[in-house]
């Protein structure tokens, strides 16, 4: 009985060598077959995991430097240092810097009407606002601005300021044009209708205070005409 457990033993021993040898035999056979394949393999995953890692730290880094410029660049706006800043801004816009791209022309045209270059300012808006690659957000900030420019002139069509209002007439922006809109009329003289759109104002659930009692101070002032 025990001779019979030893050979069992001694037998399931050689039997483990042999599968153990054919197993290695068989890994060293996939090794030579598919061995260049499984290098390439690891080596992609590992090149994909350090790019992927490296692009975000990247764009972290692009993120912060374009974050500063801008920041740096406000800060020279509010000095008065109008062209350093101008400059910095426009660097923001070669980059494909994405917001801050949209963000640096907000700017820019505003700089531009700082020192008097109404056109100039008119022009970076309009480009802002046909451009496809605008944040959408950005683009309606545009149009307002652009707006506000446009109501100075009295040569601008009535039309055309209505047409840009229209694109931006819902929404969060809804109360800001209805006060373009009362200035409009305002600018046309006629006192009925811009009182209408200040009165609709007051009404407004969604306007801030700060423009309900702006819009109570133009009714006040308009009706005392």
């Amino acid at each position: 009985m025990k001779k019979k457990l030893q050979d069992q033993i001694v037998e399931d021993a050689l039997l483990r060598e042999v599968v153990e040898d054919v197993k290695n035999e068989q890994l060293q056979q996939m090794w030579n077959k598919y061995g260049l394949y499984i290098i390439i393999g690891i080596a992609l995953i590992l090149t994909a995991t350090i790019s992927f890692e490296s692009i975000k730290s990247w764009q972290e880094k692009k993120r912060q430097e374009l974050s500063d410029t801008y920041s740096i660049a406000m800060s020279l706006q509010s000095q008065g240092r109008l062209d350093e800043s101008l400059e910095l801004y426009t660097s923001l816009t070669q980059k494909n810097s994405g917001i801050y791209d949209d963000l640096a022309k907000l700017q820019i045209a505003n700089i531009f009407l700082e020192q008097g270059k109404k056109d100039d300012a008119l022009a970076v808006l309009t480009t802002m606002i046909d451009n496809a690659d605008t944040v959408e957000q950005m683009k309606k900030i545009a149009i307002l601005k652009l707006v506000s420019y446009k109501l100075d002139d009295d040569k601008t069509p009535v039309k055309e300021i209505s047409d840009l209002l229209a694109k931006v007439s819902d929404g969060e922006n809804s109360d800001i044009v209805k006060e373009l809109t009362a200035m409009l009329y305002i600018r046309e003289n006629d006192t009925t209708k811009a009182i209408e759109e200040y009165q609709k104002i007051i009404t407004s659930k969604s306007a801030p205070e700060i423009l309900k009692y702006r819009a109570l101070d133009m009714i006040n002032l308009l009706s005392e005409k």
